[in-house]
C-alpha cells in the first residue's frame, strides 16, 4: 500500500501559483525529499499534505484514504519543524508525552511509549530537563521523539537541521535515518540542503517554481540530471550550450561547443538538434586522451582539503574541475580530457 499519495495538488495564493499540478507517491517505509531552492513551493507542499493548507486543486491520499479535507489532527501524520517547537516551560518527558495526553491515553501506554522513545533516542537522562538545558541536537531529538510517541505512519519533516552546525548535522541526520528504519516509517523531508538530500533519501524529488521538476533516486539525480537547472542546483555541473553536428554510431555524437568539438556517448539521443549538455567537474581525466582532449588556462585554485577546485578557460568558456593529487604542482595551463560518456544530454535550446 501506498503510504502517501498526492494526485494533480495546486495551491494558489490569489494570483500566484506556489504548487501546480503536483503529483507523486511514497511508499511505506520510504524516505522521500522534496528539494529545491527557497520559494520553490516545498514547504507549502508539505504544509498540504499534513493538512495546514488545503489544496486548490488535486487529491490528498493517506494510506490509501482521501484527506483532503481532513483537518491536522485527524490525518496519521506527525510533523518535525525547523524551530523545534518545543514547550520551554515543560520537561523533555512532558513535551514527549503532550500529544498522547492530548489522547486521553491510559498512563500505562504513555509511560511505555516515552520509554520506548527515551531508550531509542538516548533521551532517558534527559527526561526532567527544560529544553533549554539541552544542545541543539538534543532539542531536535526531543521533537523528533515527540512524533514518534504518536505512532503515525507519515512523518513530516520541514528543514529541521538547519538550525544546527554542519558537524551536528551530519550525526543527526545519520540518527533520522536509522530511526525512519527502525519504526519502517514513511518520510517526506524538506530541505534546501543538496548534501542532505543526497545522504538521506530513497527518493529525491527535484521541486522548481512550484512543479517537480525530476524524480529519481539520488544516483539518478546527480549521474543523468535531466535538465540544467537540476545539473547545476545538484553538485556542481559545467553546463554548455551544444549543437548536434552529426552521429557516429555505437550511440555516440559528434557536438559543437564553445569548448570545441566534443564526442558524447549516450544510450538515449539528443532531445534536440541544438541543446544543453553538461559535465560533472571530478569528471575530468587529466593529460591527453583519444578523444576530447583540451588545453585549459588555469584562473583561480581554490584549495578544498582532499582536492582542489580549479576554475579553468577553456577557449572562451569559464569551466571548473577537479585536482585530486594535491601533492603535485601544477602549471598555469593543464591539458586534460574528458571522456564521452561523462558528458550528458540536458534540455532543448529554445
Amino acid at each position: 500500500m501506498k503510504a502517501v499519495s498526492v494526485k494533480n495538488a495546486s495551491m494558489h495564493f490569489g494570483d500566484f501559483t506556489a504548487v501546480q499540478d503536483v503529483s507523486f507517491d511514497v511508499g511505506e517505509g520510504e524516505f522521500i525529499t522534496l528539494l529545491g531552492p527557497s520559494g520553490c513551493g516545498k514547504t507549502t507542499l508539505l504544509k498540504m499534505i499534513s493538512g495546514f493548507l488545503q489544496p486548490s486543486s488535486g487529491i490528498i491520499e493517506i494510506g490509501g484514504k482521501d484527506v483532503t479535507h481532513v483537518p491536522p489532527e485527524r490525518r496519521d501524520t506527525a510533523m518535525c519543524f525547523q524551530s523545534y517547537a518545543l514547550f520551554p516551560h515543560l520537561s523533555v518527558a512532558d513535551n514527549l508525552q503532550f500529544g498522547l495526553k492530548q489522547k486521553r491515553l491510559l498512563t500505562a501506554e504513555r509511560k511505555q511509549r516515552l520509554q520506548d522513545v527515551a531508550t531509542k533516542l538516548d533521551l532517558t537522562a534527559q527526561l526532567d530537563k527544560l529544553p533549554n538545558q539541552l544542545s541543539g541536537g538534543q532539542q531536535q531529538r526531543v521533537a523528533l521523539g515527540r512524533a514518534l510517541t504518536m505512532r503515525p505512519s507519515v512523518v513530516l519533516f520541514d528543514e529541521p537541521l538547519s538550525n544546527l552546525d554542519a558537524k551536528l548535522r551530519d550525526s543527526v541526520r545519520m540518527e533520522i535515518r536509522k530511526i525512519q528504519r527502525d519504526y519502517n516509517l514513511a518520510a517526506i523531508y524538506v530541505t534546501h540542503d543538496q548534501g542532505e538530500a543526497l545522504a538521506m533519501s530513497d527518493r529525491i524529488l527535484i521541486m522548481n517554481n512550484g512543479r517537480i521538476e525530476q524524480a529519481g533516486t539520488p544516483h539518478e539525480i546527480y549521474g543523468t540530471p535531466n535538465t540544467s537547472f537540476v545539473a547545476d542546483f545538484i553538485g556542481d555541473a559545467n553546463i554548455l550550450d551544444a549543437e548536434v553536428i552529426g552521429e557516429e554510431g555505437a550511440g555516440r555524437w559528434r557536438l559543437g561547443t564553445q569548448i570545441g568539438e566534443l564526442i558524447a556517448a549516450s544510450a538515449a539521443p539528443p532531445v534536440a538538434k541544438t541543446l544543453k549538455v553538461c559535465w560533472r567537474p571530478e569528471k575530468a581525466q587529466f593529460g591527453p586522451g583519444t578523444e576530447n582532449t583540451i588545453t585549459a588556462d588555469i584562473t583561480h585554485r581554490a584549495f578544498q582539503g582532499n582536492y582542489t577546485d580549479l576554475f579553468v578557460m577553456i577557449a572562451s568558456a569559464p569551466q571548473r574541475v577537479q585536482w585530486r593529487d594535491n601533492a603535485v604542482g601544477l602549471a598555469d595551463s593543464l591539458t586534460m580530457h574528458i571522456r564521452p560518456e561523462d558528458i550528458i544530454f540536458l534540455e532543448a535550446i529554445a
